[in-house]
């Protein structure tokens, strides 16, 4: 599949597709080998942590597409910004779910998106412990394991099992998600909280759970997982229903049947 850009060169889907997949099966690799060693942990923040591990994922991702894809911009979690005016935008979290790893819970993954012209037109995300391997392409659909996926029927929120996360600023932060929790809490059979929105999209985009709500995101958490939803058939807004973009850190993402259920009670709190 080759998206066209006017004025440049085609972007071949195809292309990025394979090797995305192929680095983060590379990185989910690295995770694996150094999921039972002693880790080196540097803390970026009061809570907020980052292993060795994180930054040789980073490395390996960004080499492989500087190789590739030189004249692309790259957005990384631990990198920072970089490149031209290219288009193109690969947006990188190479290990979401840092705490989880460095506490060897084994929810975690690679979570690589590729933008084009400010539009989420790729994702692949890699959960290495358990070896599944979720790929979104924008008109193309959403897998695992390379098995066409699709959101859930659920259509009550009464019955529905839904998934959120804090941000690293829990602590200290006005807007803490706690008053969302409770009140989803209390208006549905269940509540999750995983530690890897990148794989708490993909679970929503496969029917694991039916929604997913969080606050104080960055890029890199919900590019790639973003895309598997919409693909897989489901909606991405912000909180009140209006269009989610990638720079704003709050999303809500569900089967689509119990989306405005799900905005009322968040804007309602």
């Amino acid at each position: 599949m080759t998206t066209h850009i006017p004025g440049l060169a085609p972007v071949d889907l195809e292309q990025a597709k394979l090797l995305a997949i192929e680095l983060a099966h590379s990185a989910g690799a690295l995770q694996r080998d150094g999921y039972s060693r002693e880790l080196v942990v540097e803390m970026k923040g009061a809570i907020d942590l980052v292993t060795e591990v994180d930054k040789a994922c980073e490395a390996l991702v960004l080499e492989g597409l500087g190789t590739h894809f030189p004249e692309h911009r790259i957005l990384a979690e631990e990198g920072g910004a970089f490149g031209g005016d290219h288009p193109c935008r690969w947006i990188i979290d190479p290990l979401d779910g840092t705490t989880n790893y460095a506490h060897r819970f084994p929810f975690f993954c690679v979570s690589i998106g590729l933008e084009v012209n400010g539009e989420p037109a790729l994702g692949v995300v890699h959960a290495p412990m358990f070896d599944e391997t979720f790929v979104a392409v924008k008109g193309g659909g959403a897998t695992l394991n390379g098995v066409r996926i699709r959101v859930s029927e659920t259509d009550e929120l009464v019955r529905s099992m839904l998934v959120t996360g804090f941000a690293y600023n829990v602590h200290e932060a006005e807007n803490d998600n706690l008053d969302h929790f409770a009140a989803f809490t209390r208006s549905v059979q269940a509540t999750r909280r995983t530690g890897s929105a990148a794989l708490d999209l993909c679970y929503v985009a496969c029917g694991r759970f039916d929604g997913f709500w969080e606050l104080g995101l960055k890029p890199w958490d919900m590019a790639a997982g973003s895309l598997m939803v919409t693909e897989a058939g489901g909606a991405v807004t912000r909180f009140d229903g209006t269009p989610h973009r990638l720079e704003v850190p709050e999303i809500l993402a569900s089967n689509r049947r119990i989306h405005k259920p799900m905005t009322d009670v968040l804007t309602r709190v």
